[in-house]
């Protein structure tokens, strides 16, 4: 139970990823998680799923991170709570696929204040509690995006480079305690979008989804050493480990989970 007694805080957990590294870390015995999402819907459906797993120590916080009246919110939700937060995953985020030419001004500014400044907001908070208490984790989740730009997704991986960036600045201010930052980088992964985008490559072409997975790996991502959608729970266990005392020597890392997608020795 590598989090019995801890308290985990998740951004952008009603589905995909986020929602997947809540539910390892009530596996893994914390004490409690708060997840977040935007609407009251999404968040009660999430805890209602967890609670039918008889995974109970959850609560939901509602507030939309990209602007500084919703982390108020946020925060404010939390402290009433009392609890003190040992674990912080950065998880909210946007993605999509667009020409780079048709990208508005209104596009660049949405990556950046939903992928990068909830990213700020979250971790300025927290991590000055942490380096009080000389005891804490924060985990940015980025994407292999963020050392490999993708043409088609360029201010995705402009918005996950700059979270990269500050995992290692934060880090850098932990020098000599016991807190640790790190930023961690999947790759293509079975979320409930990625779903999607499969389905429909598969009425495109007329192919089973399961052909244009493959179809999507031999074309998109050769380099990919698994040739296949990581599943949530390999993204997830990545970050229960960084989330557990077992990495206590691991801190400002940019630690992949994409399934050798990215050719190179680090």
């Amino acid at each position: 139970m590598l989090l019995t007694g801890k308290v985990a805080v998740v951004t952008g957990s009603t589905a995909g990823i986020g929602k997947g590294i809540a539910k390892a870390f009530l596996q893994a015995g914390a004490a409690h998680v708060f997840i977040n999402g935007r609407s009251e819907a999404t968040v009660q459906k999430t805890i209602d799923a967890f609670r039918a797993e008889n995974l109970t120590n959850v609560s939901g916080v509602i507030a939309d991170l990209s602007s500084a009246e919703g982390f108020n919110q946020f925060i404010n939700q939390i402290a009433s709570s009392g609890k003190t937060v040992d674990v912080v995953v950065n998880n909210m985020g946007v993605f999509g696929t667009k020409d780079f030419f048709e990208v508005t001004d209104e596009e660049w500014d949405n990556y950046f204040q939903v992928n990068v400044m909830s990213t700020v907001r979250v971790s300025r908070y927290f991590l000055k509690q942490m380096l009080e208490r000389n005891s804490g984790r924060i985990i940015i989740v980025s994407s292999e995006a963020g050392v490999r730009p993708i043409p088609d997704m360029v201010p995705y991986s402009m918005s996950k480079a700059a979270q990269i960036n500050i995992a290692r600045g934060l880090a850098e201010l932990t020098k000599g305690t016991k807190v640790t930052v790190n930023s961690l980088l999947p790759g293509p992964t079975a979320t409930e979008g990625a779903d999607k985008i499969v389905e429909g490559l598969a009425q495109q072409t007329g192919k089973s989804k399961e052909e244009a997975a493959r179809g999507f790996f031999a074309e998109r991502e050769p380099t990919s050493l698994i040739q296949r959608f990581l599943t949530v729970e390999e993204v997830a266990n990545t970050a229960l480990f960084l989330a557990s005392d077992l990495s206590s020597g691991i801190n400002g890392a940019a630690q992949l989970v994409e399934g050798g997608i990215i050719r190179a020795i680090k």
